[in-house]
């Protein structure tokens, strides 16, 4: 007589909302370093390494070349990345279009965080990696952050440490697994997968690794350039699932909003010879815009004892100015909401992602009229940090942009300031709602993940 064997599964795991909570909630100690020793073991590890990083002209460029024909920078080799043209129209009208160099890196690279219990509390590995752009060098990292060259090792340099609880991991082991986009107005389509993968296994102990729980890492998010970009989105895709009463616009009715922005929105991108861009020029230290705007291309040579190759060079987008991302914040029925921004860049797989309700560098602004400058803008710009309900500096992606950081903000306001109502391209959702979003694909910026990070690990509550 035989047995059924039962085939189906929960389809989603009911007890890890409450685990990543348990881990939120820790914050002072965990199972290896207290909090308030961080600070010495990342300065422990920046002594340890030399690291040094030197701008070049770009013909003392390694391995880097640009193109007779095109003009476009890119790698010998064909892979890693290369900086070209890209022609962009976005909807009508002569404001509406512009040329500008993007970063092209068709393959898809892994930022993965282990995570593992230790007396019953999740715990997650992180590194201090150094990153040629960062302006302090050595941050908080994943456990692994590898684009696709290298973890196949083109450099032929020493192999990706925990690579391997990625590259095959076990299905039920997966906490959680999405593809995500990065900065649309600097790569073209670029795509990482995001990963948090839980292990029983033993791991051996390294000096440039730790383990942490989400609520000290939420501790870190509150000291500046410490938790670095990858680690930030990684941590936006926890599924935590925060207890609501209930939200403005149901699940049905905000999806149904997200697909009429990407309707209405027509995005056209056209890739160019670089050397063809218009209002950009070269020289022998830059690829800069003519008005001194926006960000420019410009090469470095970089020393790092701790990385798997010790010694390279490559280019670097290099930001004009410091970046400003906030989120709008208020209560409605006693249920937090966030103004999220249907974003249009052109960089993006599809035509719209969620953004934060400010996400510019206020420097590209300045000279336009108060009538012409972004929404709520100035709003956030002229408000007095005491409104913040959380203020940090935070660097973006340091292996492809030099330099380039961020104010991050969550600001409560009221109905004079951020109507119930808002203007086209906004709607008000809750942070249940941004968590739910993360979990697929393209739906939801850099800048708002890095900001859903905070959330995530409790380090802001609204």
């Amino acid at each position: 007589m035989s047995t059924a064997v039962r085939l189906l599964r929960p389809r989603t795991d009911p007890d890890l909302p409450a685990r990543l909570a348990r881990s939120a909630a820790v914050r002072e100690a965990g199972a290896q370093l207290r909090t308030d020793a961080f600070g010495a073991w990342l300065a422990e590890r920046r002594r340890a390494h030399r690291f040094a990083v030197e701008r070049i002209p770009f013909t003392a460029l390694d391995g880097w070349r640009f193109d007779g024909a095109t003009g476009d920078l890119s790698h010998r080799s064909g892979r890693f990345f290369t900086v070209r043209g890209l022609r962009v129209r976005v909807g009508e009208g002569p404001s509406g279009e512009w040329e500008q160099p993007v970063i092209e890196q068709p393959e898809v690279g892994i930022l993965g965080l282990l995570a593992k219990e230790f007396d019953g509390v999740l715990h997650f590995l992180m590194q201090a990696k150094m990153e040629p752009g960062n302006r302090n060098l050595l941050q908080l990292s994943p456990t692994v952050q590898a684009t696709r060259s290298n973890y196949t090792r083109v450099h032929r340099g020493a192999g990706v440490r925990h690579i391997e609880q990625f590259v095959r991991p076990e299905p039920h082991r997966v906490l959680a697994d999405v593809l995500q986009s990065e900065q649309g107005s600097w790569f073209y389509r670029k795509s990482n997968r995001n990963m948090i993968v839980e292990t029983t296994d033993d791991i051996p102990p390294h000096e440039d690794f730790c383990w942490l729980t989400l609520g000290q890492i939420g501790e870190l998010l509150h000291r500046d350039n410490v938790v670095n970009m990858d680690a930030r989105t990684v941590l936006a895709c926890a599924p935590v699932t925060p207890p609501e009463a209930g939200a403005l616009h149901p699940d049905t009715e905000l999806l149904s909003w997200i697909s009429g922005e990407r309707s209405r929105h027509e995005v056209r991108t056209e890739p160019m010879p670089l050397k063809d861009v218009r209002g950009w020029v070269r020289d022998d230290h830059a690829v800069r815009h003519t008005d001194g705007r926006y960000f420019q291309v410009v090469a470095v040579s970089v020393e790092a004892g701790s990385r798997e190759v010790s010694r390279w060079t490559q280019p670097l987008l290099e930001p004009r100015g410091l970046g400003l991302n906030a989120f709008l914040t208020r209560s409605f029925d006693g249920v937090p909401h966030l103004l999220a921004h249907a974003r249009v860049e052109a960089g993006f797989l599809d035509t719209i992602e969620l953004g934060p309700t400010v996400q510019y560098t206020p420097d590209n602004y300045a000279h336009l009229a108060p009538r012409d400058r972004p929404p709520f803008l100035d709003l956030v710009l002229r408000a007095d940090p005491g409104r913040f309900r959380y203020a940090a500096l935070h660097s973006e992606e340091g292996g492809r942009f030099l330099n380039a950081e961020s104010r991050y903000l969550f600001m409560e306001c009221g109905e004079d300031e951020a109507p119930l109502r808002p203007p086209p391209g906004y709607l008000w959702i809750t942070p249940g709602q941004l968590g739910s979003l993360v979990r697929h694909g393209h739906y939801v910026d850099v800048e708002a993940r890095t900001l859903l990070s905070l959330l995530t690990t409790g380090a802001v509550t609204l």
